[in-house]
């Protein structure tokens, strides 16, 4: 097994697709290759695995349990090893084919990366963003996670030995239903202590500052859903006597629905201050470079300075 320690890239990208497509013939026509080719690299792999890695099951094809643990690392390997060849000592975006990878929640997204992809096309217009919703184990494994990704759209307080620059602030208001009859004009603090709430990201690493901050100020909220995810949480509450926080940023699209309505919370929330964060290893990277340019740019965080 010696002479396939280091096995070619053309290997790593067979062994993607046989492990993606669990077919020889899908796998070939994925990679513009004929059937004979792809079947010769998957005998290669069988034997630096000394594993079937697909076998028939009826009419088709399953993963052994070597296979399926094979999987996720081995498209992590190719990824990376594509962002290895992919580096240019001389970043142009008007030519550069490049895609760069972020995490964030559908609300950064919706209220930053869409500005930013929008803003970058007569410039870029081959570059490619992918907005990947992050979840609470990403955002507790944040360093590992930003070596093989371009970075993650994070308010401030979840994140340490990452670079970083605030790219957007916004406000926190409350959203209710219009039949709550519960809530008047205003909302009261009796209100949230006693009615329903709908929260978002409610976990030990993951929430949002603005229910944080509901809890610090002595009021324990009667949870009665949990939702991963902002742009949903309107349907949560509509025909209900439930509250929920929704940033300012997406009040349009909520009062839109028609049947919900937004009030200023009735206590002091301090603002959200997003950022994009990235792991250090990119500082000095020029594509990098130019594509957090493009975030400090069309936010709405006039100052550079770096977060900290």
């Amino acid at each position: 097994m010696g002479s396939m320690l280091r096995p070619e890239m053309n290997l790593l990208v067979a062994l993607d697709a046989l492990l993606s497509e669990k077919s020889v013939t899908k796998a070939a026509a994925k990679l513009g290759l004929t059937q004979p080719a792809l079947s010769a690299s998957l005998a290669r792999l069988r034997r630096h695995f000394n594993d079937q890695l697909l076998v028939r099951d009826g009419n088709s094809y399953r993963l052994t349990p070597l296979a399926a643990r094979l999987a996720d690392p081995t498209a992590n390997a190719l990824d990376a090893a594509r962002k290895v060849f992919a580096s240019e000592a001389v970043f142009d975006p008007s030519t550069s084919t490049r895609e760069f990878q972020i995490y964030g929640s559908d609300y950064a997204f919706a209220a930053i990366g869409s500005r930013v992809s929008t803003a970058v096309r007569e410039i870029a217009p081959s570059v490619r963003f992918r907005f990947m919703q992050h979840t609470p184990a990403i955002v507790e494994d944040r360093l590992d996670t930003l070596r093989t990704v371009d970075g993650i759209l994070l308010p401030h307080g979840f994140t340490s030995g990452l670079s970083g620059i605030d790219v957007f602030e916004d406000n926190w208001l409350c959203v209710v239903a219009k039949d709550n009859e519960a809530v008047g004009e205003q909302l009261t603090i009796a209100n949230l202590r006693e009615l329903p709430w709908v929260f978002t990201y409610q976990s030990r690493s993951a929430f949002t500052p603005a229910a944080r901050q509901l809890q610090m100020s002595g009021i324990d909220p009667h949870v009665d859903v949990v939702v991963e995810g902002f742009l949903a949480l309107p349907y949560f509450i509509a025909g209900t006597e439930r509250i929920g926080f929704i940033q300012a940023a997406l009040a349009d699209r909520v009062t839109a629905l028609g049947d919900l309505r937004l009030i200023e919370p009735p206590f002091d929330i301090v603002p959200l201050r997003d950022a994009l964060w990235w792991h250090p290893a990119h500082d000095e990277d020029p594509g990098h470079h130019w594509m957090r340019e493009q975030f400090r740019l069309h936010g709405n965080v006039a100052d550079e300075a770096a977060a900290s």
